[in-house]
């Protein structure tokens, strides 16, 4: 079982920057793959990034050149690198894992973009 924590979150104005970070209860280089999801209000859930054990990365369309998803196995995190950010960012972001075909979730970290 995995136990996920975000953080980093908060109110920001367009075009400014936050890190959010995802803290892993176990190793992380154990976990196949980690990602980030946002979720806005009134809308589905929608993939953000995502990084595997070997550190390739995959963003979706609408934040590349924005946001960088990175991790640190020695710290057991995933961090999620937003800059440029938009009133459209908007949302709860929340961590994700899968290990040994499990999906677990954190329980998310508000972000607000001001315009």
């Amino acid at each position: 079982q995995v136990q996920l924590v975000e953080s980093g979150g908060g109110m920001v104005q367009a075009g400014r920057s936050l890190r959010l970070s995802c803290a892993a209860s176990r190793t992380i280089f154990s976990i196949n793959t980690m990602g980030w999801y946002r979720q806005a209000p009134g809308k589905q859930r929608e993939l953000v990034a995502t990084i595997s054990n070997g550190g390739s990365t995959n963003l979706v369309e609408s934040v590349k050149g924005r946001f960088a998803i990175s991790r640190d196995n020695a710290k057991n995190t995933v961090y999620l690198q937003m800059n440029i950010l938009k009133p459209e960012d908007t949302g709860v972001y929340i961590c994700n894992a899968e290990y040994l075909g499990f999906i677990y979730w954190g329980q998310g970290t508000q972000v607000t973009v001001s315009s």
